[in-house]
């Protein structure tokens, strides 16, 4: 699960914190004996809230080092393209904002460089999060880039009852923009006709289950909307930005037989697959996406659904904007390089912090005004 949090109830005021170690338990050191369960664990973080905001926390915009994986389908260009750095010598996933305990991203400037932006958020997390967010049980999204040297695995992700109740965490809504593909690139994105669940058991023991799926030729900049239930993969060379709900439960459907590195095949999930796929899900014809034109720049909406509003903006010379008390702002770079300059000048390098492709920077809400300047296109996503 993501960033856990607890609320407590005093009275008149409400005090809303993010307590990474609730259920994972906490693995810096034991500050409350090993037997103490949950409820120990509460006792003691409503102590620590206390703490916290006597302590305080200075909230600035956050660049980010990203968590990597090297997942047995991926490749190196987000090594070779984008900067992403990472020990290993596949980076099939890139977790751009991330607070989620299996990979949380890193802070690389100012006062809280080389602290994970949960132990940032840790400080005033509502402030951070933003009036939207008041009542998120933890942090509410995950950005990833994904570089698709091979196939991934045929899966689908469950909703948010289902994942709670099996997973103890909530499901998954993703979005996808294609940042590249190349020739004869593409990927599954539902059933090419409504099919039953026998059918799709048959099909799943029988090998069979992609001649069934909707198969879709991608080029760069295509978008789609991935619904929980919405049975998908994304086909050998195609990278993606990736924006979902934060949650990491993912059921295989079928791996095309391969191994890991140990000559073990890795885990289908088929029973829980079938209990949570859309069958009756035939996509229909891909939404056109209008680009608006505004002074230095150019926006289109990509995707708006009650996890997450998406915007890709192509930036000439300049881009004005602000990020409210609202929500928080994160701004991901897929193309171009030039710098942010914030109104409030203790942010970065007076006021100025300098951006490129593959950076990712995570805005407390409140920011205020700033402006990016330099040719670059930027995914800008807003809970």
């Amino acid at each position: 699960m993501g960033i856990y949090s607890t609320r407590f109830f005093r009275k008149r005021s409400r005090v809303f914190c993010v307590f990474p170690f609730l259920f994972s338990g906490w693995r810096d050191g034991d500050l409350y004996p090993a037997d103490a369960g949950i409820y120990g664990k509460i006792v003691f973080a409503a102590n620590l809230v206390d703490i916290c905001r006597a302590i305080g926390g200075f909230m600035y915009p956050f660049k980010l080092k990203p968590a990597t994986k090297d997942y047995i389908w991926g490749g190196d260009r987000l090594k070779r393209e984008y900067g992403i750095d990472s020990p290993d010598s596949i980076v099939a996933e890139a977790w751009m904002l991330s607070c989620n305990v299996s990979g949380a991203s890193t802070i690389m400037n100012g006062p809280l460089a080389g602290k994970s932006l949960a132990d940032a958020l840790f400080s005033d997390v509502e402030k951070a999060l933003g009036i939207n967010n008041s009542f998120a049980v933890y942090f509410p999204i995950l950005i990833k880039f994904i570089d698709a040297k091979d196939d991934l695995s045929i899966q689908v992700h469950p909703g948010n009852g289902y994942a709670l109740e099996n997973e103890g965490e909530f499901g998954k809504t993703e979005m996808w923009y294609v940042l590249d593909a190349q020739e004869g690139s593409f990927l599954y994105y539902g059933f090419s006709r409504a099919v039953t669940r026998e059918e799709m058991r048959e099909r799943i023991e029988n090998n069979t289950i992609i001649e069934i799926l909707n198969r879709v030729a991608v080029k760069k900049g295509d978008v789609f909307f991935i619904g929980a239930g919405t049975i998908h993969t994304i086909g050998k060379g195609i990278m993606i930005a990736e924006i979902q709900q934060n949650s990491d439960s993912t059921y295989r459907v079928y791996d095309y037989n391969r191994t890991d590195s140990d000559g073990n095949k890795r885990e289908l999930h088929i029973e829980k697959a079938l209990d949570v796929t859309d069958t009756d899900f035939v996509p229909g014809v891909p939404k056109v996406h209008a680009s608006v034109k505004k002074p230095g720049y150019c926006v289109t909406r990509l995707a708006s659904c009650e996890y997450f509003t998406v915007d890709h903006l192509s930036i000439d010379s300049f881009a004005k904007l602000a990020c409210d008390g609202k929500s928080f702002t994160s701004l991901l770079f897929i193309e171009g390089s030039g710098s942010i300059l914030f109104n409030n000048r203790e942010y970065g390098e007076d006021g100025v912090i300098a951006v490129s492709k593959g950076d990712s920077l995570f805005l407390p809400a409140g920011t205020g005004g700033y402006r990016i300047e330099g040719r670059c296109s930027v995914l800008i996503t807003v809970r």
